[in-house]
């Protein structure tokens, strides 16, 4: 079915943000004293599966949790509650010209062409209507633009995971929700994520062997199967740390 669009200029999609990022967009962001908060997940390894166009492998570094061999997908994100710092009183982008790529295709994301739900997001009824130029249709986006900017945003989350795998080590980032579940939610100080973006170079290698980290879920059951596989794993609650997909479940922490 095709998806038709057209702004309202309503502004929604400009508070409580949590924007992904690029490392030079992250920098620039951490660089305005705003705040940058790293989401990680951590995905099992599938026996066999090395196939680059997979997404999973695609965004992920490889690392260790206790005896078990996963993969982290770690991700940069604007963080900022209420109107975003450039929102003008008028609801027109005050950073228009510099606005981050994930603003520039909104509302397509990094999903977009895999799927897309008007559901999902913060525009009003009437921006959805028919009479509206054509967005998206399946896997069909209709703006050459749109599909330029996703493929670049694409490409330089591929290029930057040895960087996020670097990154979480330097500032000491070693927890994941596990994967489908939620989101752990680290926020490091501005200028310690500033510096720690101008130390590491973008073009760098994966550190040398694979991390250890903690796979934390507010699921008993989860709980229970990632300790029995042999994995260090952490029962916590959804807050400002965990971005929970389920309601809290208390489970045992001695596993």
């Amino acid at each position: 079915m095709t998806v038709h669009f057209s702004c309202t200029q309503c502004g929604k999609c400009c508070h409580d943000l949590r924007l992904t990022l690029s490392a030079e967009e992250a920098a620039v962001w951490a660089g305005n004293g705003h705040t940058v908060q790293i989401l990680s997940e951590a995905l099992p390894v599938v026996p066999g599966a090395a196939d680059a166009d997979d997404p999973g492998i695609v965004r992920s570094f490889a690392a260790m949790s206790g005896e078990m061999p996963i993969r982290i997908a770690a991700t940069l994100v604007a963080y900022h509650d209420g109107a975003c710092p450039h929102l003008l009183p008028d609801m027109r982008c005050g950073n228009y010209a510099a606005r981050p790529r994930i603003c520039r295709i909104y509302p397509l994301d990094r999903l977009a062409g895999v799927r897309f739900d008007t559901q999902a997001k913060v525009c009003p009824p009437e921006a959805w209507e028919e009479s509206h130029p054509p967005l998206i249709d399946g896997a069909r986006i209709f703006d050459p633009e749109a599909v330029a900017v996703l493929a670049a945003h694409r490409d330089t989350a591929r290029r930057e995971v040895p960087l996020m795998a670097a990154l979480c080590r330097k500032l000491g980032i070693g927890a994941a929700a596990f994967a489908g579940e939620g989101l752990a939610v680290h926020t490091p100080e501005p200028a310690a994520l500033l510096d720690a973006l101008h130390e590491l170079p973008c073009g760098l290698a994966a550190p040398d062997g694979p991390a250890s980290w903690t796979i934390v879920t507010n699921r008993a059951a989860t709980f229970a199967m990632l300790a029995g596989a042999g994995c260090d794993a952490g029962i916590v609650a959804r807050d400002a740390e965990y971005l929970g997909s389920f309601p809290d479940e208390p489970g045992d922490m001695s596993g």
